[in-house]
């Protein structure tokens, strides 16, 4: 599956468009790395922990739009957008993390 930012693809024809496809994921941090991150805040520099955790989700909405994108018979994704969210969860200030992937299936030529 061929993902791409732009619009087209240098060189290729686009021949069909199958429609906008997603991928979400919502992801928690647990309590250990949610504590770890909050000391980093405090002393300054990045946290290691959700900067992974932002890795995997994003990776994993990517693959989900890809799977979904070729469910419906395409061989390519154009115009793919990243999104990233943030949600307060219970009273304590935990929150959650969402990852949408978006994107139009296309049948390349």
């Amino acid at each position: 599956m061929l993902l791409s930012t732009t619009s087209s693809i240098d060189g290729r024809n686009i021949a069909e468009y199958r429609g906008v496809v997603f991928g979400e994921v919502v992801s928690g941090i647990d309590f250990i790395r949610d504590f770890s991150a909050r000391i980093t805040n405090f002393t300054g520099g990045r946290s290691k922990e959700y900067e992974q955790e932002l890795i995997d989700a994003r990776a994993h909405a990517l693959t989900e739009m890809s799977t979904r994108a070729e469910k419906i018979g395409a061989n390519a994704v154009v115009g793919v957008k990243v999104d990233y969210e943030s949600i307060p969860v219970g009273q304590n200030g935990d929150s959650m993390m969402i990852v949408v992937a978006s994107g139009t299936a296309v049948v390349l030529e």
